[in-house]
C-alpha cells in the first residue's frame, strides 16, 4: 500500500460476520489464532463479530479472509480495507 517515510505501510482490514446461532465463541477460538488477526470482538445486533486484521498486501489480506470464510459457523462476511 503506502508508503510512510521509507516505510510501507501495513494493511488494516476489519471483517464483520455473521455467525451461526451458538457457534460465536467456537468460532472466535479458531480466528484468534490465525496469523494477521489483531483483535476478535464478539457484537450484538446485525453482525456477530468484528475481526480486525492487520497484514503487508493485499495477497495476505485474501489468504485471511479466506480462512475466516472457511471456517465452520460463519455464514457470511464483508471486508472493510482501510486506507
Amino acid at each position: 500500500m503506502g508508503d510512510i517515510m521509507g516505510r510501507k505501510k501495513p494493511v488494516i482490514a476489519y471483517i464483520l460476520a455473521v455467525v451461526k446461532t451458538g457457534k460465536e465463541y467456537d468460532v472466535f477460538e479458531g480466528i484468534k489464532n490465525i496469523d494477521g488477526v489483531k483483535e476478535v470482538v464478539i457484537t450484538y445486533g446485525l453482525w456477530d463479530m468484528i475481526i480486525k486484521i492487520e497484514v503487508d498486501n493485499l495477497s495476505k489480506l485474501d489468504r485471511v479472509v479466506t480462512q475466516v470464510r472457511n471456517l465452520s459457523g460463519i455464514e457470511r462476511t464483508t471486508t472493510l480495507i482501510g486506507v
